[in-house]
């Protein structure tokens, strides 16, 4: 079964933050059922969570093995905000399997590892490397309406902080419930978040430290 988009005549040709994003379906391997599964958008949906694409360069190779044992200890955190996470390669399923198995560092990595040997859901997010056919380093949010809330890519070279991951998640799920508020930079839960107005205008030092 190939990865497979539930399209139509008005799909974009790339995801964009705001937008929603198309259901789509990718094969993966599941580590903690040691088995193969699928990654279905759509469901996910139907279930009410979020949903964080996890897209780096290949497996078998140098800083994809921490970035993946980075996020693995924070991945409880990311359920209890109601969170699936899905890591992304172009590699195939059973190229998952195997270096789950071989790589010390992937040891406690329990989220689903989808495949995505043809480039399609990559091409999407825009984070496919014609040159190379592999996959940039990116972070994709989507929210349980299905739309695409946080985007992040970097290059091969640098890998990502699943700390900050975390930090923007629970910003998200919290502005869902409080959609009038934003939150400011290093917002984290329980700091002070703002409600945009016309008084706040060229005082927002003044609306952080509770200034009249």
């Amino acid at each position: 079964m190939s990865n497979e988009f539930d399209t139509n005549d008005t799909m974009p040709d790339f995801a964009k933050v705001g937008q929603p994003v198309p259901e789509f379906k990718m094969e993966a391997f599941d580590p903690a059922e040691g088995g193969f599964t699928e990654v279905d958008l759509g469901a996910l949906r139907k279930e009410g969570k979020w949903t964080i694409l996890f897209f780096y360069p290949a497996d078998f190779t140098f800083v994809c093995p921490t970035e993946l044992a980075d996020l693995a200890t924070r991945h409880e955190d990311l359920k209890k905000l109601g969170a699936e996470v899905v890591s992304v390669s172009t590699d195939t399923k059973f190229t998952h399997m195997a270096w789950r198995a071989d790589e010390r560092m992937l040891e406690n990595v329990r989220f689903k590892m989808a495949a995505d040997p043809t480039g399609e859901v990559s091409r999407f997010f825009d984070v496919w490397d014609y040159d190379t056919g592999l996959a940039l380093r990116g972070t994709f949010v989507i929210n349980p309406d299905g739309v695409l809330v946080s985007s992040e890519i970097n290059f091969y070279n640098v890998g990502r902080n699943a700390d900050e991951l975390v930090r923007k998640v629970e910003a998200n799920t919290y502005l869902i419930d409080h959609p009038a508020e934003v939150c400011p930079a290093k917002w984290t839960p329980g700091g002070k978040t703002l409600t945009p107005n016309d008084a706040m205008v060229g005082k927002v030092y003044e609306a952080l430290i509770d200034i009249d």
